[in-house]
């Protein structure tokens, strides 16, 4: 461009940030957006929020929360997709406790967090074995698509239903890591009454909590559910129901009436 004697703008340049972003080149987009500030242009929210998700993508959270703080620095607002992806970069990196005041900072800016915030929020709980903040988020999450359902349509309510299924798995994944099988079976029972299926992974979360407080019956009640809505237990799901019930009782001996991981009927 410069060659053609053609001074890239802010539009341009936020082109080339998203299309680093998209190819997962985070250390391109940090590139790009320095030569804003030496070309004497400042980036915007658009530039920002591409800049981020490439931090996101690249598993850069502390960088992803060094442009949001950059962002206020240079009086510019971050929105729900900024917060959204910042949230999501400290989800795959593991740090709940960030997710978590990014959360809170978009409330303290006014920003109501949406499905995508929720649900990166609930997966670093999840992965920081927090259930009991996870199952708040999917409290908060639920009430919020209450809100969101009362304004929108039906379409609307089509896209959420993916990511709640995906918050209802990791608050179940959450339970099961905090041995709280009782509120991960609630959870997986909340999910048919929401009118949401769970999933494989919703099941296998379900089925780990009981494995890890032996509660075999359970696990087995699971197993026989899986298949009746068509889902197949994989070789893991089978094994959780076997701890599960050598926990309960004491030896290894498997099912009564099972051997190994051929379980065919229950």
């Amino acid at each position: 461009m410069r060659e053609a004697k053609l001074e890239p703008d802010v539009i341009s340049y936020s082109a080339g940030i998203s299309a680093c972003e998209k190819g997962e080149q985070w250390q391109r987009s940090l590139a790009l957006l320095g030569d804003m500030w030496e070309a004497k242009l400042e980036p915007d929210v658009i530039s920002y929020n591409a800049g981020i998700s490439a931090c996101e993508k690249g598993e850069q959270w502390q960088r992803a929360l060094a442009l949001l703080s950059e962002m206020w620095e240079a009086k510019l607002e971050p929105n729900v997709i900024s917060f959204s992806a910042g949230i999501s970069a400290c989800e795959k990196a593991e740090q709940w406790q960030p997710a978590l005041a990014l959360l809170s900072e978009m409330w303290e800016a006014k920003l109501e967090p949406n499905a995508i915030s929720h649900s990166a929020g609930i997966s670093a709980c999840e992965k920081g074995e927090q259930w009991q903040r996870a199952l708040a988020l999917l409290s908060e999450m639920w009430e919020a698509k209450l809100r969101a359902l009362a304004l929108l349509s039906e379409m609307w309510e089509a896209k959420l239903e993916p990511d709640v299924i995906f918050s209802y798995s990791a608050g179940i994944s959450a339970c099961q890591k905090g041995e709280q099988w009782e509120r991960a079976l609630a959870l997986l029972s909340g999910m048919w009454e929401a009118k949401l299926e769970p999933d494989d992974i919703s099941y296998s979360a379900g089925i780990r909590a009981c494995e890890r407080s032996g509660q075999w019956r359970q696990a087995l009640s699971l197993l026989s559910e899986m298949r009746n809505i068509n889902l197949e237990p994989n070789e893991v799901n089978y094994n959780s129901g076997i701890t599960a019930y050598e926990r309960s009782s004491g030896h290894s001996a498997g099912f009564p009436g099972h051997r190994g991981i051929g379980l065919s009927r229950f």
